[in-house]
């Protein structure tokens, strides 16, 4: 496989593109759409966000087994788009008014139940969500790609959720304040579900895709003797464990930090968000061309370093004059996006062309532990421990409110950009690894071209 094809190239765009939509508003305006209509409460929105990582390893390593086993990308795609959609839609039905009138509650136990409510609904659209775009459609793109053009692919994909959040968290904003919660929700709920119907009739799976494995086979990611024979793929995973830390301390809170610390409007952050958004995927759209023509590995330090950079400049941009903090957190939110994006991509990549051609669905949920669990887990707790910490009280949320209605504080940034410095330290680690597997490869091959001869004399 040489080329990609134009119909995998449009498969690849609208599939992913309309799946990171979909994560990014639940990342981003799922939070929102609790912190603004049920509770300002933020330990209910990072239990959230754990649970749905966790609903969305697990399923990603029961549904990737089992496309495996019955050899079929196409159907879990596309039904899975179909019903998440659905999910998404009956999101924005949840209220505490609703809960109020459907259940006779007080207005305290009716907050309670719709936050329930919304918990159980996020992890209901993981569980489909996973199956449809986490499992199944990243084993269709390692399906159809060679290490080749792997480099180029997977800087399209790390594009794609900068371009979501452009449309997630400038748009949005806009649509929430025009239309609401319940209308913007129903109206993307059925564009995925439109998006699951149309790859009935356009994906077609790899013709090398066959059936292949078992229910056993749920744990064959996690075997010492997998594990050893195929030491990259899980180093690379490890690092992408802590950066993906990394990006979970701040990445919940960013538009609620941008709202109520920071007090920038819809249209202002929207602003920021946009432009630092769009020079940052056309930059990496650059670099990504480029990654296939060097050592990924060695590119890994600048886009660490890079990360880092713009973290720390939001830590500091924050000034009186809000002029001031508005344009310059907007550069250091480009630089941030930047280093984010090519350290997504090359990493990306690395765990592609490392990853074992004929059991790529087996090892989706061993990717989505260090992918989406662990950081999920940790970086939320750490990231709400330090707002805690901090105890930045909500202004004017009433004195019942004063223990937990707090806001996101800049140190988060701060953290984020110290766990990203850390990733520095296994990079050497990995290309130690890759140079010896190449070293034996390379020997393996003089060996077998002199016995060749051998038996030619």
């Amino acid at each position: 496989m040489k080329t990609f094809g134009k119909r995998n190239w449009w498969i690849l765009i609208l599939f992913g593109l309309i799946g990171q939509i979909a994560w990014s508003v639940e990342n981003m305006y799922f939070n929102l759409f609790v912190y603004d209509t049920i509770s300002t409460d933020l330990q209910a929105i990072t239990l959230m966000v754990q649970l749905s990582g966790v609903v969305a390893t697990l399923t990603t390593i029961f549904a990737g087994t089992l496309s495996d086993k019955v050899g079929d990308r196409r159907r879990f795609m596309a039904w899975g788009y179909a019903i998440w959609g659905l999910t998404v839609a009956l999101f924005g039905m949840i209220s505490v008014q609703g809960a109020m009138t459907l259940f006779q509650l007080e207005e305290g136990k009716a907050v309670t139940v719709a936050l329930v409510a919304v918990i159980v609904g996020d992890c209901v659209m993981t569980l489909f969500g996973s199956t449809a775009n986490d499992a199944c459609f990243n084993a269709w793109v390692t399906d159809n790609t060679h290490e080749s053009f792997r480099g180029r692919v997977e800087s399209v994909l790390s594009v794609l959720p900068l371009i979501a959040m452009l449309i997630v968290a400038g748009g949005f904003g806009i649509l929430v304040e025009a239309i609401g919660y319940q209308i913007l929700f129903l109206v993307l709920g059925v564009v995925i579900s439109a998006c699951g119907v149309v790859g009935l009739f356009v994906i077609k799976d790899s013709p090398t895709l066959e059936k292949k494995g078992s229910v056993k086979d749920i744990f064959y990611g996690f075997k010492p003797s997998v594990i050893k024979q195929n030491p990259v793929f899980y180093l690379t995973l490890c690092l992408m464990g802590i950066y993906g830390i990394a990006c979970q301390i701040f990445m919940p809170y960013l538009i609620i930090y941008m709202k109520t610390y920071l007090h920038f409007s819809v249209v202002e952050y929207s602003i920021v968000f946009g432009v630092a958004i769009v020079l940052g995927a056309a930059l990496n759209l650059f670099l990504g061309v480029l990654s296939d023509k060097m050592d990924k590995t060695k590119a890994l330090y600048i886009a660490a370093a890079v990360m880092s950079a713009g973290l720390l400049g939001m830590y500091f941009m924050r000034f009186e004059d809000h002029t001031a903090t508005l344009i310059l957190f907007g550069v250091a939110g480009f630089i941030m996006i930047a280093g984010y994006i090519f350290f997504s991509a090359l990493s990306g990549a690395i765990v592609r062309d490392y990853t074992p051609e004929k059991d790529a669905g087996k090892l989706q949920g061993v990717r989505m532990i260090f992918y989406v669990l662990i950081p999920m887990i940790v970086g939320p707790l750490i990231g709400n421990g330090i707002n805690q910490a901090c105890g930045n009280l909500l202004e004017n949320a009433g004195a019942d409110a004063m223990t937990t209605a707090y806001i996101p504080a800049p140190e988060i940034f701060l953290a984020g950009a110290i766990a990203t410095a850390l990733t520095i330290a296994l990079i050497p680690v990995i290309r130690l690894v890759i140079k010896k597997a190449k070293g034996k490869i390379e020997r393996q091959e003089k060996t077998d071209e002199a016995d060749a001869n051998a038996d030619v004399a």
